[in-house]
């Protein structure tokens, strides 16, 4: 499979029969490249005003962005300024800054009081651009719906019940990431890009727009483009659903780089869909065959997590690659 597909989930949900299966098929065979292209239902009016204001927001001085910055946040929660974030099969950080936002849960929450560092308090600069939190988080909540339904199609293409991932990601620490890519002659020839070479740890991630071009998505030897048709939700898949699909479902390779001669920045927002931390991420009995033998040992969602974090240098008191 070398073709990147465009699917509906609309026709999922709406279908039965054939027209159904039609859409599960299709799901299967472009993820054998770790990437979907889906139709959805997203509000064109969030979607752009959430842009909106964070393009406000990382327009604003280098020190008013650092005040959003938690320390010992390891990336869940608050602003990351540029070559931080590294990808784990390199040494030089990406150029790139982040706000990050996932939605809180309360206080007593047994997810909360055993994994504080994937449920930090939350930190949004409301003080600097007045009525973005309510918006980021209304934003970061219909993603998430579309991710939840977009799970229920791999979960029958997997040969589960669609409810599969459902008690999974009930309160998972589901994490929305705003990216802004400086343009690159600001960078110097230090050979920093935008995003080196990288799976994503979770399970699945949707990306519903960029300002760009920039993302590609390696298949076999080559990288290709990614280029989904106008208003449709990039879906690529993590390195949590690889294990537990027994390396059916591979990871979706990719980067983001700018094109040649291009001088301008680059945004986009993704989500990272999350599993619960205590899920054990262990192969599921439908793909594991005589032909394909158990190829995952069990570990769980938190440990994988933690393992990550550190590879791609957010753990601040840990950094793999120094300041």
């Amino acid at each position: 499979m070398s073709e990147i597909l465009d699917v509906d989930l609309l026709a999922f949900e709406r279908s039965t029969g054939a027209a159904r299966r039609a859409v599960v098929d299709g799901v299967a065979r472009s993820l054998a490249t770790g990437f979907v292209y889906t139709g959805h239902d997203l509000s064109d009016d969030l979607l752009d005003t959430a842009y909106g204001m964070l393009r406000e927001f990382f327009a604003l001085p280098a020190e008013t962005k650092q005040r959003f910055t938690v320390p010992d946040a390891h990336g869940q929660t608050g602003y990351t300024g540029v070559l931080v974030e590294t990808a784990a099969s390199s040494d030089l950080p990406d150029w790139k800054e982040m706000l990050n936002w996932a939605a809180p849960i309360p206080v007593g929450h047994p997810l909360r009081r055993r994994f504080p560092v994937a449920y930090p308090d939350q930190l949004l600069p409301e003080e600097a651009v007045p009525g973005i939190t309510d918006v980021l988080y209304r934003f970061h909540e219909a993603i998430a719906d579309l991710q939840r339904r977009f799970l229920r199609v791999i979960a029958e293409g997997i040969g589960c019940h669609e409810s599969f991932f459902d008690d999974m990601v009930l309160d998972g620490p589901t994490l929305t990431r705003a990216i802004r890519y400086p343009p690159m002659n600001e960078v110097g020839d230090a050979g920093h890009v935008w995003a080196g070479a990288h799976g994503d740890i979770n399970l699945i991630t949707a990306l519903p727009r960029a300002t760009a071009p920039g993302l590609q998505v390696r298949i076999g030897d080559r990288w290709v483009d990614a280029a989904p048709p106008d208003g449709q939700v990039i879906i690529n898949t993590g390195i949590m659903l690889e294990r537990l699909t027994n390396g059916t479902i591979p990871i979706g390779w990719h980067r983001v780089v700018a094109a040649p001669g291009y001088e301008g920045e680059r945004h986009s927002v993704v989500q990272f869909c999350h599993p619960r931390p205590w899920t054990v991420l262990s192969p599921v009995p439908s793909c594991c065959t005589p032909e394909h033998p158990q190829r995952f040992s069990a570990i769980t969602a938190a440990d994988a997590l933690d393992e990550v974090l550190y590879q791609i240098n957010l753990v601040e008191d840990a950094r793999r690659v120094a300041d």
